[in-house]
């Protein structure tokens, strides 16, 4: 059993350092997601395929959700449910936490067509083959 002697009480210079650190990490974290990520549409890297097993030029372009199939057993299942009388009958998910989602880059190897995927971390602006950045750059209008 702990006594009162035992703990340590929390000054307020503690937490202010506690609370500033926390919120640096914040503002870091909310820095990286503002930033523009520009990804070039063709990179050499290594392919799996069993023709090459070495590095080749591959196409990337960004991963795309494919359409829903209506024949799924889930969703006739649903459809099935919903239909009629009787208003939506499955909670309806309103609590969304995420602000961004990540970025999957599609790698096709240009030799022997292998297709493979990479994930990005998060980012609110994804560019694909955008024009590079150079520093010290002169501003041009």
């Amino acid at each position: 059993m702990l006594q009162n002697k035992d703990i340590e009480p929390v000054l307020p210079e503690d937490l202010a350092i506690l609370l500033a650190a926390y919120r640096l990490k914040t503002a870091n974290q909310a820095a990286n997601d503002n930033k523009m990520v520009n990804i070039p549409k063709t990179r050499r890297t290594y392919c799996k395929g069993k023709a090459c097993k070495k590095h080749t030029p591959h196409k990337v372009t960004q991963y795309k959700k494919g359409k829903d199939s209506l024949a799924a057993q889930g969703k006739r299942r649903y459809d099935r449910k919903q239909s009629g009388y009787g208003g939506q009958t499955k909670p309806v998910f309103h609590k969304k936490a995420k602000t961004t989602k990540k970025v999957v880059l599609r790698l096709e190897c240009t030799v022997c067509k292998y297709k493979m995927q990479l994930s990005l971390k998060r980012c609110k602006h994804f560019e694909l083959g955008g024009e590079k950045k150079t520093k010290g750059a002169a501003l041009t209008f």
